[in-house]
């Protein structure tokens, strides 16, 4: 199958058979829309208040010592940072279920630490397991062995063979049966007793092979070779996957491929759950239809270039549109090496992602916020703390979104639907109805061109109302700056700034109270422990509804 869009609008299906069912959804506003569609597919997950402090990664530190010296460099300039990522440079030869005792001895002790100061730890699983380790010392094939859990051959026995990260071959685990999900289930919570993480990330998903299907190549029959194939990498449907004709649980591989992600996830969650005993963090890169509903995602493998800076903002809308609304991309780009100024406008753009990550590939040189220098930490610093101190605004917006199901991020067409020119605009972007986000994003550019719809706004920084309405205004925006606007006729909550959100969340709290032309105002605070399961369901919560309105000059 494959979809075009057109701007006629219209939209051409090409398929070569199946019953196609339509679901419409009909609003009428486009938040409307969204809310509609998740109480179909199922509400976004409410997040723990920790996921939404700023995180850290690098496929690529190589050695704990590495990594030991990118925190001190951290805390030595004081740049708030919430959660620790280790992609698969922290496994032993990129086995699942091990750590590097070598060039990562001491990793346990090292995750209780940063815990201790009040971190987050999030570990990376793939989902292929190597074959080929000596009979009796690797026990996740082994146990997976036993319990029959891998995606099979067409003759539905043998298991698929492909090859992957692991050393020798590898196999592919089917999160479709249920036994995989007790073997799945059985290995995340004997590996929390070796390390003590909070959150799992799921990479490579699809599920990723580093051939053309499995050994020895896919059969050439229809369902491998369908008589239309849409324009995918190579024209193959078993490019870097499995064949088609594979076996799963619930049929055959070309029916249950897109499904591979999702079916990961939800059994990912509840094991996060089960291990921590505190709500689940989950990370991951394949996705489909309902997949919020058990976890996040970034937006996969960017790179370090201006044009995918740009590309992120119209990827957060979408996935907001999906359900997904806890999303981002990689900050200064995972491929390539990142410049100063695209480094620092990224830092300063994805201080404002919901999912908030700088992110790095293998080989590529160091681009966390503190290893610039002076400058720009202090940039960074600066425009973290911003969102530190409006998290309990975006924690709320979560919450409306777990409970009623509409965004978090969504475009200026979404709230001002009727004005035509917002339509177009996929450069800026608002945290719910009431904060807009106007990032530069062209380099050696010192200046914003803004668009400013029908409302009263105030520029974040100087608290002055904006002298524009429903018009385009040049805002400038040097290098130590983002162009941030309050939205008149709300009421925003939020939190003095710390390093952690375990020290932001002890904080006072306070309200930016922005009047619309009639002088009035409001806004809510939804608040909670911050990690508990199922506060919400539990009614364990505090939720505050305010209204501001002038008293009329002439009394």
């Amino acid at each position: 199958l494959d979809v075009t869009l057109s701007p006629n609008p219209s939209l051409t299906f090409r398929t070569i058979g199946g019953i196609l069912d339509f679901y419409l959804f009909m609003g009428p506003t486009p938040e409307n829309v969204v809310q509609q569609y998740t109480e179909a597919i199922g509400r976004p997950h409410m997040p723990a208040y920790w996921s939404l402090g700023f995180q850290l990664s690098r496929w690529g530190y190589g050695s704990l010592d590495v990594l030991k010296e990118t925190v001190d460099r951290m805390k030595r300039y004081d740049i708030p940072y919430d959660v620790q990522h280790f992609d698969i440079d922290y496994m032993e030869r990129r086995l699942d279920f091990t750590y590097d005792k070598v060039n990562f001895a001491g990793l346990p002790e090292f995750m209780k630490e940063l815990k201790k100061s009040g971190k987050h730890n999030v570990v990376i699983l793939d989902p292929f397991i190597t074959k080929d380790e000596k009979p009796g010392t690797y026990r996740p094939y082994e146990l997976g062995q036993e319990m029959g859990v891998w995606v099979n051959n067409s003759d539905g026995v043998t298991p698929a063979v492909g090859q992957a990260w692991p050393p020798g071959d590898s196999v592919f685990p089917d999160y479709t049966n249920p036994r995989t999900v007790e073997w799945w289930t059985q290995l995340c919570l004997e590996f929390k007793d070796v390390l003590d993480y909070d959150g799992i990330w799921i990479d490579m998903n699809e599920p990723s092979n580093f051939m053309r299907g499995q050994r020895p190549g896919c059969a050439d029959n229809e369902i491998n070779n369908p008589p239309y194939t849409p324009r995918i990498s190579d024209r193959s449907l078993a490019e870097k996957t499995l064949c088609p004709d594979s076996k799963t649980y619930l049929g055959d591989h070309y029916n249950t491929h897109s499904l591979f992600g999702w079916s990961q996830t939800e059994p990912t969650f509840n094991v996060v759950q089960q291990a921590t005993g505190k709500r689940a963090f989950v990370l991951s890169r394949s996705t489909f239809v309902g997949s919020g509903k058990h976890g996040g995602h970034w937006l996969g493998d960017n790179f370090s270039q201006w044009k995918d800076l740009r590309r992120s903002v119209v990827g957060i809308l979408e996935f907001n549109l999906f359900g997904i609304p806890y999303i981002g991309a990689d900050i200064c780009g995972f491929n390539y090496n990142t410049t100063y100024e695209l480094c620092l406008r990224w830092m300063q753009l994805g201080s404002f992602y919901p999912f908030s990550r700088n992110h790095n590939a293998e080989g590529n040189s160091e681009q966390d916020p503190a290893v610039f220098g002076d400058a720009f930490a202090k940039i960074s610093r600066a425009t973290l703390r911003i969102r530190y101190s409006l998290l309990p605004y975006l924690y709320t917006l979560f919450y409306e979104s777990h409970v009623y199901g509409g965004t978090v991020v969504r475009s200026l067409m979404h709230e001002f639907t009727s004005d035509q020119e917002t339509h177009g605009i996929d450069t800026a972007f608002l945290w719910g109805p009431a904060f807009m986000i106007t990032p530069v994003l062209e380099e050696a550019t010192r200046s914003v061109t803004v668009y400013f719809p029908e409302a009263q706004w105030f520029d974040y920084y100087t608290v002055l109302p904006s002298a524009w309405k429903k018009n385009y205004a040049t805002v400038s925006a040097p290098l130590n700056k983002i162009p941030l606007f309050i939205r008149g006729g709300y009421i925003l909550p939020q939190q003095a700034p710390a390093t952690t959100t375990t020290e932001s969340r002890l904080n006072p709290f306070g309200l930016i109270i922005a009047l619309d032309e009639q002088g009035q105002a409001s806004g809510s605070l939804f608040w909670d422990d911050g990690d508990s399961i199922d506060t919400i369901e539990k009614e364990n919560y505090f939720l505050a509804k305010y209204t501001f309105s002038k008293v009329s000059d002439s009394m």
